[in-house]
């Protein structure tokens, strides 16, 4: 039973591996699979087969999930190659040349979504993938032939809208890593200007996520670091871990230990101030105030 004729001119590895790798998942799951290639003026056509003993429409489906995945790639190659880097200047304007390059670079790795997802980022960019690879199943299912320069040329304006808002999220995020990279710099500046005010600050942190912050005399300094911020007013509006970290740019302490992390509820306090603090920065587990946090037990 013949599942689809690809046709490609001149030498295309990344197909043939494609449908290569299609031959060994099916022979994994003992379906036997044949490819057919011959050539007339540097065209190939690659015919893949389906044993009739092994084909049902099942079979078939899967096959069409299969090469949608390989004609996926040749088409969001085909996007970075020629296209997106018109998209990024006329669009994105202020971008600087080695910026557009580094989002280029970032496009490509989240068009192809090969990864876990472990984050918001990655579902959008897998449903994107997704709503692209269904469009491509519904070509494979309307044609016996795919001929891929066809393909490109034709069907790319169907993808359009899906490639360009993964492009789109991508930059939104590299501006928002750009703009915490600048806040990190200047909160670094702030602190390297500063002359210390205290030697160590520890936090120690509850297993409620409430923190509880000591000098290294164990004097509880918490009305300390907020009084150094006389110009600003603790309301309901400014997070409590925001107060934090301002009071720590202030005092500029020369060490910093945190205690009981895994407690954190908001883990990037603790890359900010890591980020900005460095080498100054500690971790403890093992005091006798890490073990008497451990065995707390949070009242109801």
């Amino acid at each position: 039973m013949l599942l689809l004729c690809v046709i490609y001119e001149g030498e295309n590895e990344d197909v043939m591996n494609g449908i290569e790798n299609i031959k060994y998942n099916f022979e994994r799951k003992n379906v036997a699979i044949g490819i057919s290639e011959s050539i007339e003026n540097k065209t190939h056509f690659v015919k893949i087969f389906c044993s009739d003993d092994d084909y049902t429409e099942k079979v078939n489906h899967t096959f069409n999930i299969y090469m949608a995945e390989v004609l996926y790639d040749a088409v969001i190659k085909e996007f970075i190659h020629k296209s997106i880097n018109s998209y990024l200047t006329e669009n994105y304007f202020f971008l600087k040349y080695d910026e557009i390059q580094k989002i280029r670079t970032l496009c490509y790795h989240a068009l192809k979504c090969n990864g876990a997802i472990l984050d918001e980022n990655e579902v959008y960019f897998n449903n994107r993938k997704i709503s692209i690879t269904r469009k491509i199943v519904d070509c494979i299912e309307e044609n016996s032939d795919i001929n891929i320069k066809g393909f490109l040329t034709f069907r790319m304006g169907e993808f359009k809208e899906d490639l360009c808002n993964s492009v789109d999220k991508v930059v939104e995020n590299f501006m928002v890593e750009k703009e915490y990279e600048e806040f990190i710099k200047l909160l670094k500046y702030f602190v390297e200007i500063q002359q210390s005010k205290v030697e160590q600050v520890n936090i120690y942190i509850e297993r409620n996520g409430n923190y509880i912050i000591k000098d290294k005399l164990g004097n509880d300094i918490m009305d300390d670091i907020l009084s150094e911020l006389s110009d600003t007013k603790y309301t309901g509006s400014v997070s409590m871990d925001d107060m934090i970290i301002s009071g720590l740019i202030t005092l500029a302490p020369g060490n910093i230990i945190f205690h009981c992390v895994d407690n954190c509820v908001n883990k990037e306090l603790i890359n900010t101030i890591k980020s900005v603090f460095l080498d100054r920065v500690e971790f403890c587990e093992e005091c006798n105030t890490c073990k008497e946090i451990k065995g707390q037990y949070i009242k109801s």
